[in-house]
């Protein structure tokens, strides 16, 4: 059995890790199969292997690193940098997008959305297709809030098709802006993340961001702009191209969907799954796609998804 005894400045460095949260401990004794013990003169990590002793203070650093940066880590961040510790041998921790509101930074916390955000940095349309929960909209969003901020774009301009899960607007109170307020909801809550509520107010009164249905987006052009389509899986051949036409000089597209949450009313075709067909293999345009374990909400979320798809593909046989 190895023994080895943290040093007073490893101590301060690594002690919010080691003796906050005692189910974050617990993970990370589970993965590396170390054990730590606290005692008034210390902290001591025993392990039947030194290797596992030094990759378990090599992860310690690497997340005194990202607090220092001013993020904090929840339990379920921490499942995922172990994650991909066991995939790549070391954190994984994408270059940050953005600062939000309150000054911290903004940046991918897979690889999936990594690759999401290489892919927006290097092509001029993006399609993002994955489940619920894997920060397609929001790092599509935090994207073009810091195209906006450097001045590489004039504007920011979000649309998603209005179309009902389920439920009818025209039953709904209120004149058309009201009765589709509920379904850009999201698109805002991103915003006031990002920028604070004042700041996004002032920036769509100025017209330097807006927010609409897909169908005011006909007959025209944005130039010097970035430009998202959300939800689009719910947007039919002839909207999709349509919209995909609107694209003007220096500007950049991102399209975001799940193909596996279509409202759309059959036999009618998504316009999304015709448009990945149709556009595969343009040099121009990335096609990302996210999948359960990129999925960043509560780790309940990740099970779900892969129960609803597995009853699905099993009752299609």
């Amino acid at each position: 059995m190895k023994t080895y005894e943290l040093k007073e400045e490893e101590w301060t460095e690594f002690s919010p890790f080691l003796t906050g949260s005692e189910e974050q401990l617990k993970l990370m004794e589970r993965f590396f199969k170390v054990n730590v013990v606290s005692s008034p003169e210390g902290i001591a990590v025993t392990a039947e292997d030194e290797s596992r002793i030094n990759d378990f203070l090599a992860f310690l650093r690497s997340l005194s690193n990202t607090l220092r940066r001013g993020e904090t880590i929840k339990t379920e961040d921490l499942q995922r940098f172990l994650s991909s510790y066991k995939e790549f041998g070391r954190l994984v921790l994408g270059d940050v997008i953005t600062l939000n509101a309150q000054g911290k930074p903004v940046r991918p916390k897979t690889r999936g959305q990594e690759i999401f955000i290489q892919a927006m940095r290097q092509k001029d349309l993006v399609f993002a297709v994955g489940p619920a929960g894997t920060g397609k909209t929001f790092l599509a969003v935090a994207y073009g809030v810091a195209l906006l901020k450097e001045k590489s774009v004039q504007r920011l301009v979000i649309s998603r098709p209005i179309l009902e899960a389920g439920e009818k607007i025209g039953f709904l109170p209120g004149d058309i802006y009201q009765k589709v307020d509920p379904f850009f909801r999201p698109l805002y809550d991103a915003l006031f993340d990002l920028l604070g509520p004042e700041k996004t107010q002032r920036y769509i009164e100025r017209g330097i961001i807006e927010v609409a249905p897909l169908a005011y987006m006909r007959g025209r052009t944005f130039d010097n702009a970035f430009i998202i389509l959300d939800e689009a899986q719910n947007t039919g051949n002839e909207q999709m191209k349509m919209l995909l036409t609107r694209m003007g000089l220096g500007s950049k597209m991102v399209v975001t969907g799940d193909i596996t949450q279509i409202d759309l009313p059959k036999p009618k075709e998504s316009g999304l799954i015709r448009a990945l067909e149709i556009l595969k293999g343009f040099e121009e345009i990335a096609i990302v796609y996210l999948k359960e374990s990129d999925i960043v909400r509560h780790r309940l979320v990740q099970k779900i998804v892969k129960a609803y798809k597995d009853y699905e593909e099993q009752n299609q046989e």
